[in-house]
Parts: structure tokens; C-alpha cells; sequence
């Protein structure tokens, strides 16, 4: 799933209730966090089996309405340049603006595939309505209410036609790491860092997005790929909404991953857009490895290190059980900590444990701390554990009354699972079945 598409039009025609819509049969977006109001505008949606993400750029737009146009021209070029389809949406019921015009002239230029989505036709008469917006010269015009789900079916049968499968390359069952972070934090150098040693490059291919550099080598008793997302298509002017820009460009790096490197900016701390990547890692059940770049820069005592990671650690919950290195990549510290803290990540992700361990151990814990009972006053009872035979770690405990089974006493669990067996740095599912 390497798809994006992007939803862009001028405020107020309902782009947010529409990204609502259409994300709805997947409630996959990143959990609001406070003073980040820009975190619902990124979410999954599936349709007929097909898996894409969706952006609503209308969410980036900041500003008084003299500025708009000018944000609006920036979103839709933002679009342009990191989205596969566009769905570019108008108000069927005031008709044609002239910010629609504008955004249309630069969606002409593009070679994306645009979709010119007619919203609020809630009723057969604004269908005529609709009709004045062939006039932007983006083709066929898809009638929608994005507010009562009218259209949209017809709609997402053509955006679907556009959107990639997974790609398997060659080079399954080899580890594939990348380096992630917002702007300026040193991700280019840490990847010349990793790629200026001695090593054997096997191939260095352009990657299968159209984003990425896949550098394939071998060193200290490790054959990984590196996927290098960092200095690409450098911008002549940075004058976007860079928050916008690098989820956008995050989402691609951590898709083509199995293990993602967070890189960190010491001088910063862990700060908001840092927690939302991990949390698009999270969701992506990927492996972490949290690395904290230019600690050369900090004033140190003996307890720096500890109390920065705790910092990060009371951000990051409840996911915590996650390797943390402190790096330098001017003075060279810890630069190779850092890939073997990643192959590490990448082995705890790919563990199995045996049924039979799973149970001689697990279950005496539940028995000396069994689950609170029910809301009914029924005794839960959890009689059997398996791991699911996923590419990611998930297990099954299988119970008389699992929609009862509370998220404490999951979370409980998993604290358990992570002490027992060595699944730091990887997100895992469990689930409650009946027996």
C-alpha cells in the first residue's frame, strides 16, 4: 500500500467531510494529541480491497483569507508533487470561484491523475448544477455529498484503478531500514555516514516509489537494504508547510520499511511532528529504533542521557519498550550502535514463540493475577495463547468472555509478553477470542 491521494479545493467546499467519508470504513487515523490540530488529516481508506492513504490538505491551510490563495496554490503544487490522485473538490451548490479556476490552472500542468469531485448534491436538481465545472477543462465530473455518501462509490471505482498493489521486489527477506525525521535533523548525513564506510554495494537502484534510493550492502556481519529518502529532490525554496511536506514524504519511507531509524534533533527534543511519525510507525506495525542526533551539541552531566530518554519515553506511552541511542554524526559516536540496534529491532519483529512456551509461562501469570471479572460479574477466563503466524507479532488469547477483557489488563499483558520474550522496539497486536 504506496498510494496517496490527496484532497485539495478552496476552504469550505468539504474537504474535511469528505476525507471523513471516505476514511470512515477504516477508522485508521492518527490519534489527536493536544495542541496538534492537524493529526485527523491523515488516514487509511480501503475500497473494493484496495488500501490508499488519504490527505486532506485543507487541514494545512493556515491563515487570515488575504492569505489564502496564496495557501491554496502552495497545497495544491504540494499535491502535485507527492500525491498519485488528486481529488480536487468544488462546491456544486455555490458554483465556479475564482480560487477554483486558479487551483484548476495548476492542476492542468500537473501529469497526476486529477479527479474534479462536485460536492453538496444532495438532491437531483444541483446535478445540473455540477454540470458548469466541465468548464475547468480536468475532464469528467464526479457528482458527490460527501455529507450523506451519495456518489462516493461511483467515485472511489475510478481512483482505485490508479492506485499501485504492493510491490514485492527481488530482495524479499532482506532487511530494509530507513531513515526518517522532520527537516534539518541530519538525515542526510547520517545516511553518508552509513554509506561512506567500507561496504559491499550489491545494487543501488531507483526505488519503486518514486521517492527513494535503495542502497543495498553489507557490512559488520549485516546484508540490509538502506532506504534513502533524505536528500531527494532538494527544493529550490522551501517555503512550504513543512510540517505537510514531511508526513507526506514520511509516510512513503515508512511503508518501503521493516525497521524505520527516528531520527531526533537533540538541540529540539522529541517534539510534536516527532510523535506523529511514531505514531505512523506504530500504525504501520513497524520496528523503531529512536535515534537521538547532535548530543555533541548538549551541555552534559551524568544524568543528561537518562533524563532525556525518560522524557521521551512519558511522550512516546503507552509504546515505551523501544531502543533509544544518542549519535553524533560529526564526531562519529555511536553512528553503527544505531544499524545494529536496527537488526536487532528487525529479528525481535520476525520472533515466533512455540505455543507450548507461550502457555507454560503466560498462564500461571494469568492464574496468580487473573483478569477483574465482568461487567456482569462473570469470571473471565483465559484458557490457551497462540502467536498468529503473521509477518508482524500478534497473538490470541482465546477466553469465555473476550469483549469483556479490559484494556488494562491487555496492556498488562503485553508487558508481560515484552518482558519475557525480547520484543523491544516492535508494536504488537493482541486479541481476545472465544473459546
Amino acid at each position: 500500500m504506496g498510494s496517496i491521494v490527496a484532497i485539495v479545493g478552496r476552504p469550505n467546499v468539504g474537504k474535511s467531510t469528505l476525507f471523513n467519508r471516505l476514511v470512515k470504513s477504516r477508522q485508521a487515523i492518527v490519534e489527536e494529541t493536544a495542541g496538534v490540530t492537524r493529526d485527523r488529516h491523515y488516514g487509511i481508506s480501503d475500497w473494493n480491497g484496495k488500501s490508499f492513504h488519504l490527505i486532506d490538505t485543507g487541514g494545512y491551510v493556515v491563515g487570515s483569507d488575504d492569505e489564502f490563495e496564496s495557501e491554496i496554490r502552495k497545497q495544491a503544487g504540494l499535491a502535485i508533487e507527492e500525491a498519485d490522485v488528486i481529488l480536487f473538490v468544488v462546491d456544486a451548490f455555490e458554483g465556479m470561484h475564482v480560487l477554483d479556476e486558479e487551483v484548476a490552472g495548476i492542476l492542468r500542468q500537473s501529469k497526476r491523475e486529477v479527479y474534479v469531485v462536485a460536492n453538496k448534491v444532495d438532491n437531483h436538481d444541483r446535478i445540473a448544477l455540477a454540470q458548469e465545472f466541465y468548464a475547468l477543462g480536468l475532464g469528467e465530473i464526479y457528482p458527490v455529498s460527501a455529507i450523506n455518501g451519495s456518489g462516493t462509490g461511483d467515485l472511489l471505482d475510478e481512483v482505485i484503478k490508479h492506485i499501485s498493489e504492493d510491490v514485492n521486489t527481488e530482495e524479499d527477506g532482506v532487511p530494509r531500514f530507513t531513515v526518517v525525521g522532520r527537516p534539518n535533523v541530519g538525515k542526510s548525513s547520517i545516511i553518508n555516514a552509513f554509506l561512506g564506510q567500507d561496504r559491499n554495494i550489491v545494487t543501488a537502484v531507483a526505488g519503486t516509489t518514486r521517492d527513494a534510493v535503495h542502497t543495498r550492502f553489507n557490512a559488520f556481519n549485516m546484508d540490509f537494504i538502506l532506504v534513502d529518502t533524505a536528500g531527494i529532490r532538494k527544493k529550490s525554496k522551501v517555503f512550504e508547510n513543512i510540517e505537510f511536506y514531511s508526513v507526506m514524504r514520511s509516510i512513503r519511507a515508512i511503508e518501503e520499511s521493516d525497521v524505520v531509524l527516528l531520527l531526533v534533533d537533540a538541540t529540539q527534543g522529541f517534539e510534536a511532528q516527532d510523535i506523529n511519525i511514531m505514531r505512523l510507525i506504530v500504525k504501520n506495525r513497524k520496528g523503531l529504533v529512536i535515534v537521538v542526533n547532535k548530543w555533541d551539541l548538549i551541555e552534559k552531566d551524568s544524568n543528561t542521557h537518562l533524563a532525556f530518554e525518560r522524557q521521551i519515553r512519558d511522550k512516546m506511552a503507552p509504546f515505551v519498550d523501544v531502543p533509544i541511542v544518542f549519535t553524533s554524526v560529526i564526531q562519529k559516536q555511536r553512528i553503527f550502535k544505531a544499524l545494529e540496534l536496527a537488526h536487532e529491532v528487525y529479528e525481535n519483529r520476525s520472533r515466533q514463540i512455540a505455543t507450548s512456551v507461550l502457555n507454560d509461562t503466560l498462564l500461571p501469570i494469568i492464574q496468580a493475577f487473573p483478569p477483574p471479572s465482568a461487567s456482569r460479574g462473570n469470571y473471565i477466563k483465559i484458557k490457551y495463547i497462540t502467536q498468529l503466524k503473521t509477518s508482524t507479532p500478534q497473538f490470541v488469547f482465546f477466553c469465555n468472555y473476550p469483549n469483556d477483557v479490559k484494556d488494562s489488563y491487555s496492556r498488562f499483558l503485553e508487558n508481560k509478553i515484552r518482558e519475557l520474550f525480547n520484543f523491544s522496539g516492535v508494536p504488537i497486536q493482541l486479541y481476545f477470542r472465544l473459546k
